[in-house]
């Protein structure tokens, strides 16, 4: 693996392994594998629910949801189909998917608001000395007949703090909050080993009904204009200061 490429790594695969090598973050990734037919029922029969994803893609494009019930159930988009059984549901999936590789991966059980999942997104930037900080962190609803909480999917940014209210109370919300600030922070220092000129990621981590942390995905090249969704701007000009001072959406220079 190089260590000298600095812009992006696009590949979901590549990120995965990356965090497989720590050991203490090894804990919060959830299982995820090259999607097969064979990979695909052996996960299916152990988590009852997977996603399967483009190994490459961005914006939640191409993400579907397949669930083992009474019988096999995937979601994609809006559109929701039903299958008796299992090659009936693969046939079908290969119809729907982008003509890409995918992966499967372990589906969890996000938290919900108001009857919709969100997961939420910490960004972790170099700051003024050189040094990492998690500088924002938000929550994302997805759309109340959608499988993904991505903003240009049609989700909702909304403060994490609020999401959090029906599960924590103060201290104890503070304290998780920082908690998933660290987990970020901790992300950043073991990419920084191999990819040692990113200034900045965003990791985006859903939370389960036992409240334990998991990382979905980490973003090598993090758009920091989600947090302008905030209605408080602070978060969001402080991680826009730092993504102009790494370099990413200087301001157009009028002639």
């Amino acid at each position: 693996m190089s260590t000298n490429r600095a812009s992006t790594v696009g590949s979901k695969w590549v990120k995965t392994k990356v965090l497989l090598r720590n050991k203490e973050l090894r804990k919060f990734v959830p299982e995820t594998r090259i999607y097969t037919q064979a990979n695909l029922h052996s996960m299916l029969n152990r988590y009852k629910m997977v996603y399967i994803k483009p190994m490459n893609g961005s914006f939640g494009q191409g993400v579907i949801r397949v669930e083992k019930r009474d019988k096999y159930v995937f979601q994609s988009g809006k559109v929701i189909k039903t299958f008796q059984t299992f090659l009936n549901l693969f046939s079908s999936l290969n119809k729907s998917k982008l003509n890409r590789t995918y992966l499967v991966q372990q589906g969890i059980h996000l938290l919900t608001h108001q009857n919709r999942i969100f997961d939420t997104r910490i960004m972790v930037q170099k700051n003024p000395k050189k040094t990492w900080e998690a500088t924002g962190w938000i929550g994302r609803v997805a759309h109340p007949h959608k499988i993904v909480t991505n903003f240009h999917n049609n989700g909702k940014p909304l403060p994490l703090d609020l999401l959090l209210n029906p599960y924590l109370k103060n201290k104890k919300k503070e304290a998780y909050i920082q908690s998933l600030r660290l987990l970020g922070y901790q992300i950043a220092k073991h990419y920084q080993r191999y990819y040692p000129g990113f200034k900045e990621i965003g990791v985006d981590i859903g939370i389960d009904k036992k409240l334990k942390p998991w990382v979905l995905e980490v973003n090598t090249a993090p758009d920091p204009f989600i947090f302008n969704q905030l209605a408080d701007k602070k978060m969001f000009f402080k991680v826009l200061r730092y993504t102009r001072a790494n370099g990413r959406f200087l301001p157009i220079k009028r002639k």
